[in-house]
């Protein structure tokens, strides 16, 4: 009987989403400023990542 890895490997939770409908405006623009901040916050590490992979690429290529 052969182990299945993915079995070893805890299983993640999907996200809740957030119930919109009880939130007033103020709530939902602060909402929504905390989201956009955690987009840029992705962006960067992405922007960041990607000139890692391209700076470790030119090195490997001399």
């Amino acid at each position: 009987m052969a182990i299945d890895l993915d079995e070893l490997e805890p299983r993640k939770a999907k996200p809740v989403l957030k119930d919109l409908t009880t939130l007033g405006v103020a709530e939902l623009e602060h909402y929504i400023a905390g989201l956009q901040a955690e987009i840029e916050r992705a962006q960067a590490m992405i922007k960041a990542k990607q000139a890692q992979r391209s700076s470790a690429e030119s090195f490997f290529k001399r």
